[in-house]
């Protein structure tokens, strides 16, 4: 059974409580004598049966006295100072477990009294300026080092500050991440941390003793926004989020993404990697493998193996068989909540659209064949943005078959006929003029014959689009829709028409605010785009566009910010990331 313990990413307020860490940072006496560890008196640091702390040190790495220095061997330039000062022994020691090393895992040398240390650790870490995955990086490269070093018996460890170089990563972020983590990870072992700061760098200094001082880490709070609807008796929710701080029954993670599985197994425990592993060397052929939560938060965790394919028939047939298996192994247990994460989404690079629509329509269909009376959450890491948006359309495409308040077709519409989802406004009604008047005023004088202007009756994209405002007005607390123009050429017009805005279409009027889907305030604008076909006609939508909470774009954004939901100019233009999020009203043809 889980408990309700802390994550080593940072979570560790109740954890503090019940066990006490040495946590100190020396004094202006302690600079001075760096380089003479045995004559520092630290001043009364507070002690525990753990015999582990942290502490800030100015100085040189290479020069430290402890039993294992760190390296991040992305580092070109600390890398190769340390292995120049140690000589060819250890060069050649590190090159010859560097030519075979293939994982990129963690590589040890003995100094042999060339340092003042017993051992060097090499471990690459791909640091980047996206703080989620900084925060990952660093999460698993402190865990793999920390556990080595504690199952050597290893009683102390030196760390410099990693990234904060010319890997360009925030100070702050680095910081709060590693001394967090650290502070995890001595409560399962048992170690004394030191970070070894440059001299110069007194901004870095200052960033770690202000971490290390404080009794509770600052922590970032990720945005956690959640949709959900109802299926029968199921709930379906998607959140931005963690996926192993969830409080669910089951957490399901693909046991061939090796990240995730890692981070997984590092939090939730040295006795859950063993059960893990001990299953796996008696049945490396299994498909699913089930072990207790551990430090974890939920029941059980379920280990299923599946791989990714490029053929999109065999890919589609590998997430219907995974949910199914999945499903079919919860059933016996009678288990009421289960958390899945984004499969395939990562790394592995499959198609969005088919891994979140089939995910989501094989587990509605699994409640609904089955009648199931549960609770389904996706949970999407908050750097996949247009993950997150795919899986709240698929999701939310269920609500519009339920009659709300705010979902009646507005009245000017005609009754359908068929599939037609284009209607002629005739040229004499109010509602033609109106939008006669507004065009031509927004194209600045420019005389234009308008040819004919026509409704887009389209209720599935309508009531999708409903179902968003809604979102929206409870998000935001008010209405952010606007009325703007969308130019395009004649093909592109009717393909619009009949399927919304889809992200196929992002980019194509350019990207220099974001590669999503744009519309001007200003029809002139959107006249540029507007290619003429054969008979000199040009296409102009009406859109009403969910603006949202908007920020400057560029043209590096290709899904908007997290904590936002639109990019702009700061004019007249705004980039729209998520299908639902406009509505073409009407569909202007002109000369």
């Amino acid at each position: 059974m889980g408990t309700s313990g802390s994550t080593c990413g940072g979570t560790c307020a109740e954890e503090e409580q019940r066990t006490e860490v040495t946590v100190r940072s020396p004094t202006a006496q302690d600079d001075l004598i760096l380089h003479s560890p045995a004559s520092k008196q630290p001043s009364s640091p507070r002690r525990c049966s753990m015999k582990s702390s942290i502490d800030i040190q100015k100085g040189d790495l290479a020069s430290t006295k402890t039993d294992v220095i760190v390296v991040c061997s992305t580092s070109n330039f600390l890398r190769e100072n340390i292995l120049k000062l140690g000589g060819d022994a250890i060069q050649t020691s590190y090159n010859t477990q560097s030519k075979n090393n293939t994982t990129n895992s963690l590589i040890t040398v003995a100094t042999n009294g060339k340092f003042s240390s017993k051992q060097i650790y090499f471990l690459p870490c791909k640091c980047s300026e996206d703080e989620n995955l900084l925060r990952d990086a660093l999460k698993n490269f402190l865990a793999t080092v920390i556990k080595a070093a504690a199952a050597a018996n290893y009683q102390n460890i030196a760390f410099p500050a990693i990234g904060c170089g010319k890997m360009g990563c925030s100070v702050q972020s680095v910081a709060e991440i590693m001394v967090s983590e650290v502070r995890c990870q001595i409560k399962q072992h048992p170690i004394s941390v030191s970070f070894i700061i440059q001299p110069e760098r007194q901004d870095i200094y200052d960033e770690f003793q202000k971490q290390i001082n404080s009794d509770q880490p600052s922590k970032k709070i990720p945005n956690t926004r959640t949709i959900s609807t109802s299926v029968r008796n199921a709930t379906i929710e998607v959140t931005m989020g963690d996926i192993t701080t969830q409080n669910v029954d089951v957490i399901v993670i693909n046991s061939s993404a090796e990240i995730l599985k890692e981070t997984i197994l590092n939090t939730a425990g040295d006795d859950i990697r063993q059960s893990f592993n001990a299953q796996i060397a008696s049945n490396p052929n299994a498909l699913l493998t089930v072990t207790s939560a551990g430090r974890l938060s939920c029941k059980q965790i379920f280990f299923l193996r599946w791989k990714p394919n490029v053929d999109e028939s065999i890919l589609r047939q590998s997430i219907v068989d995974f949910m199914w298996n999945v499903i079919q192994n919860i059933l016996p247990h009678h288990y009421t909540s289960i958390a899945f994460p984004a499969i395939g989404c990562g790394k592995s690079a499959c198609s969005v659209n088919i891994v979140v629509k089939t995910m989501v329509s094989e587990i509605k269909r699994e409640i609904q064949k089955r009648n199931l009376t549960l609770k389904v959450r996706f949970v999407i890491e908050p750097r996949q943005v247009n993950v997150y948006d795919e899986f709240c359309k698929q999701v939310l495409a269920s609500e519009i078959d339920r009659s709300t308040t705010d979902d009646t077709l507005p009245s000017t519409w005609e009754s359908p006929t068929g599939n037609k989802i284009c209607f002629i406004v005739p040229k004499t009604s109010n509602e033609c003029k109106t939008i006669a008047t507004d065009f031509r005023r927004s194209m600045q004088g420019s005389d234009k014959e308008i040819i004919k202007i026509e409704r887009i009756q389209n209720p599935r994209w309508y009531k999708q689009y409903l179902v968003h405002r809604e979102d929206f007005r409870k998000t935001h607390g008010n209405d952010t829709e606007k009325v703007l123009y969308h130019g395009c050429p004649e093909n592109a017009a009717y393909a619009i028409a009949a399927d919304c805005f889809n992200r196929s279409f992002a980019g194509k009027n350019g990207t220099a605010y974001g590669v999503g889907v744009y519309f001007s305030s200003n029809a002139a604008y959107s006249h540029g785009y507007a290619h003429p076909n054969s008979k000199g006609e040009r296409f102009m939508f009406i859109v009403r566009v969910l603006i949202g909470k908007t920020t400057a774009g560029n043209s590096s954004m290709k899904t908007r910010p997290v904590g936002f939901d639109s990019t702009t100019d700061r004019n007249h233009i705004f980039v729209t990331y998520h299908d639902a999020q406009a509505f073409a009203e009407y569909l202007i043809t002109y000369k």
